[in-house]
């Protein structure tokens, strides 16, 4: 599994053939939740707080990589 696999893959829907959420997109997102509950932000903190869920993520990814010690 990548980082491109779909987390929910949906074979049959109305719209057409949809892959679902990507792995990345969902370890962001589940990151994003987590940093947003610090409580406080400014409207200048959104991009640097993707950035981070984004670099989350992908160590995230790479640590299911990593051979198991």
């Amino acid at each position: 599994m990548d980082k491109s696999t779909p987390v929910f893959p949906q074979s049959l829907s109305p719209e057409g053939p949809f892959g679902g959420m990507s792995l990345r997109d969902w370890f962001a997102g589940q990151a994003l939740a987590g940093i947003m509950n610090r409580g406080t932000f400014g409207p200048g903190d959104a991009s640097g707080f993707a950035h981070c869920a984004y670099l989350i993520a992908d160590a995230m990814l790479a640590a299911r990589e990593a051979p198991n010690d």
